[in-house]
C-alpha cells in the first residue's frame, strides 16, 4: 500500500511540473523575429530644384548603418553626358560587390557664363549632403567612394581632395580625369578642344586654375587614389596622369597608376576587363 501511495503522489509531482513548464513557455513572449532589411532602389531622386539635379540610388538588402556607398559621376566634358552613361559599371559594382549601396548622379551642366565649379562641386555636395541627413532612413553609413569618368573624374577627385571637410571619403577612382588646368601641355597649346576648355571655366588666371585643379589642391591626407588613363588620348594629355601620379608620391598618399599606352580616351576587351578588376581590388581594400 506504502508504495502505490508513494507512486500516486510522485506521478501528481511529475504532472504539476509539467503542466508548470508549459504555462510558463505559453506565457512567455516569443522574441521577435529578425527581419532583413529589403534591397531599395529608386530612379531619378530630386536632391535639388533643377532638372538635372538628380540620382538613381541603389541600396542591398541586408544592409547596415555601416553600409558604405559608391558615387558615380560621369563624363561629358562638363556640359553634356548623363547617368545612364555609368549603367555598365553599376551593373559592375552590383555584381561583385553587392554589399554596396550605389549613387548614380546627373548634376547641372556647364555652358559659356555658366561655369562648371563650383556649381558642380556644390551638386556633389549636396548629394552627399543628402544621403548624411537620410541615412537612417536609407540604412547606410556615412563612408563613401568616388568612380569619375573624364570630366566626372576631374569632379570627384576635385571634391575628395578640396571638399571633403568631413573625410568621409574612403576612396576615389578617375578613369581619364584632367586634373591640371595649369599644365602647359594645357595652358600652352593652341588645341582648340584644349582652350575650349579655358572659355569654359571663364577665368584664365592661374590662382583660379589652380584651384579647380585637382592636381594642385591635393594634399598628403588625400584618400587612396587610382588613376587610369590612356597614352593615345586625344583629349587629356598624357602628363595630366603622369604628372598626377608624381605628385601623390611625393606627398604619400596611397595611390595606383595604370597607363595604357595604347588606349584612347577611353578603352574596352582586356584593357576595360584590367580596369574593373583594379577598381575592384582597391574597392575590397579601402571601401
Amino acid at each position: 500500500m506504502s508504495k502505490i501511495k508513494f507512486s500516486y503522489y510522485a506521478l501528481c509531482i511529475f504532472v504539476f511540473l509539467i503542466t508548470s513548464n508549459c504555462s510558463d513557455s505559453e506565457s512567455s513572449p516569443s522574441p521577435d523575429p529578425v527581419v532583413e532589411i529589403e534591397s531599395y532602389t529608386a530612379y531619378d531622386v530630386s536632391y535639388g530644384s533643377e532638372e538635372n539635379q538628380n540620382f538613381d540610388i541603389y541600396l542591398p538588402s541586408g544592409r547596415t548603418e555601416d553600409t558604405k556607398v559608391l558615387i558615380l559621376v560621369h563624363g561629358g566634358s562638363w556640359i553634356s553626358g548623363d547617368k545612364s552613361d555609368m549603367n555598365e559599371i553599376v551593373d559592375y559594382v552590383q555584381e561583385s560587390h553587392p554589399n554596396l549601396g550605389v549613387v548614380n548622379i546627373n548634376y547641372r551642366l556647364a555652358s559659356v557664363g555658366v561655369p562648371p565649379v563650383p556649381m558642380q562641386t556644390d551638386d556633389i555636395t549636396a548629394v552627399v549632403n543628402y544621403l548624411v541627413e537620410n541615412k537612417e532612413e536609407l540604412v547606410i553609413g556615412d563612408a563613401i567612394g568616388f568612380i569619375g569618368v573624364s570630366a566626372g573624374a576631374h569632379l570627384s577627385m576635385l571634391w575628395s581632395y578640396a571638399y571633403d571637410a568631413s573625410a568621409k571619403v574612403d576612396l576615389v577612382c578617375s578613369i581619364v580625369g584632367p586634373s591640371n588646368f595649369t599644365d602647359p601641355a594645357y595652358y600652352e597649346s593652341t588645341n582648340p578642344l584644349y582652350q575650349a576648355f579655358y572659355l569654359l571655366f571663364g577665368n584664365p588666371s592661374i590662382p583660379f586654375l589652380e584651384s579647380v585643379s585637382p592636381y594642385h589642391m591635393v594634399t598628403n591626407s588625400a584618400p587612396p587614389t587610382q588613376l587610369f588613363y590612356g597614352g593615345m588620348d586625344y583629349l587629356v594629355p598624357n602628363s595630366q596622369g603622369i604628372d598626377l601620379n608624381d605628385k601623390l608620391d611625393e606627398l604619400g598618399v596611397t595611390h595606383q597608376f595604370t597607363f595604357y599606352a595604347n588606349e584612347g580616351h577611353g578603352w574596352e576587351g582586356t584593357a576595360l576587363n584590367d580596369t574593373y578588376q583594379k577598381i575592384s581590388n582597391y574597392i575590397d581594400m579601402f571601401l
